[in-house]
């Protein structure tokens, strides 16, 4: 299979095939064509090619067995360059040229929140692992689901670690996102039940060359503790100026800030120490391991076991409507991810049950798949660690 950065058909029928058959038989039998709009290239460029090769793993799999409905699934990807203009150009191209009921692999919540709109307009279903509490307070009308923890979920569990190492003074240094203010709240909310507040906030722009002038307003509030919240991007150059400023307080920030080469991109003091957490795939449940299996890994990062879901969701929920289309995932999604059906832990399985007339309960890799009304998961795990050398070492699962 080829992949360039633009855009990528995989699994081309063969055009021989058209012509030994009827025409509607052969219309029965055109691959279902599956949306995937990932970041590539950009901030979330390190994490979205794991993510990619996830979906495609399942995606293979399934293909092996038979497919779904007796058809080939096909991909057609499209790289969002973790820009929502570049985004939503590509979401209208997915969606007007190239068809597809399902768009799956938004990461950046400023790029979900972009193209979101274009998707429930046309009545494309959207998967995404965006955590901002906004976008699924979208009026979406149920056409997305994320895997990912909203950002309350998130804040709250890094705030009661935070906590539990006795800090009470928080600064928060972020990036200007969707996240952002939610993020001050809820970190306040919580640190006011034991004691504790967000002394400081500072928001920036993007793609500055120094931070120094808002590390010097966090530190105003003579802060215990740092929270940064930015991208990988620039995380590299806030800790650099954290460290040239003399800014000796502990630190924190999501692990996707911290990627390897973020870490090799200054000398190993700038970095040593810091606090790192992410939504932890499930790493004791049977999708794990299949996951793990599947992609020839040891560990499944929480990207990739969520990338896993959506591609295993999106199959069997064609397969439970016996239709895919936008409105078919909507209607139908929660029906083969919760429930009382019988667990099943991957897409194979499930797509046995289901051609045998059997209620199934999808169990994914990053965790239960139980959606609330409004599409957001109601538990998560969280996995924390620290960076020690220039390598995130594991601290706790909670």
């Amino acid at each position: 299979m080829s992949l360039n950065r633009r855009s990528v058909l995989t699994g081309a029928v063969a055009s021989a095939a058209a012509a030994t058959l009827p025409v509607r038989a052969w219309a029965e039998a055109q691959p279902i064509k599956l949306g995937i709009l990932t970041p590539l290239t950009g901030a979330g460029g390190n994490d979205g090619p794991r993510m990619l090769k996830a979906m495609q793993a399942v995606l293979e799999e399934v293909n092996k067995s038979g497919g779904v409905l007796g058809r080939h699934v096909d991909t057609v990807v499209e790289d969002d360059q973790t820009n929502p203009e570049a985004a939503v150009r590509a979401a209208r191209k997915l969606i007007e040229v190239d068809k597809v009921p399902i768009i799956m692999g938004t990461w950046a919540s400023a790029v979900t929140s972009a193209v979101a709109p274009v998707c429930w307009e046309s009545k494309t279903f959207l998967m995404t692992v965006s955590g901002a509490d906004s976008i699924t307070q979208l009026p979406h009308q149920g056409f997305l689901v994320r895997t990912q923890p909203t950002t309350k979920l998130q804040v709250t569990a890094h705030a009661t670690y935070i906590a539990g190492l006795g800090k009470r003074r928080i600064g928060i240094l972020g990036i200007q996102a969707p996240f952002a203010v939610a993020t001050k709240e809820h970190m306040d909310a919580y640190l006011k039940t034991v004691g504790g507040s967000v002394v400081s906030q500072v928001i920036y722009e993007k793609d500055k060359p120094t931070y120094r002038s808002e590390i010097d307003q966090v530190v105003e509030g003579k802060p215990d503790f740092l929270y940064l919240n930015g991208y990988a991007t620039d995380t590299v150059v806030v800790l650099r100026d954290l460290w040239k400023a003399g800014v000796d307080l502990p630190k924190f920030c999501q692990t996707y800030a911290v990627p390897q080469p973020t870490l090799d991109a200054n000398p190993p003091e700038v970095s040593e120490g810091i606090l790192t957490a992410t939504p932890s795939a499930d790493v004791d449940s049977t999708a794990y391991k299949l996951a793990a299996d599947r992609l020839g890994l040891t560990d499944v990062d929480g990207f990739a076991a969520q990338a896993t879901d959506w591609a295993s969701l999106a199959v069997l929920t064609i397969a439970k409507a016996k239709d895919a289309s936008g409105v078919a995932f909507k209607d139908n999604i929660r029906k083969i991810s919760q429930g009382d059906g019988q667990k099943v832990y991957s897409a194979v399985e499930g797509l046995k049950l289901l051609a045998a007339g059997k209620d199934i309960n999808y169990e994914g890799a990053s965790g239960p798949c139980d959606f609330n009304e409004i599409g957001d998961i109601t538990t998560c795990r969280f996995r924390f660690t620290q960076v020690k050398n220039r390598k995130l070492e594991f601290l706790k699962l909670v």
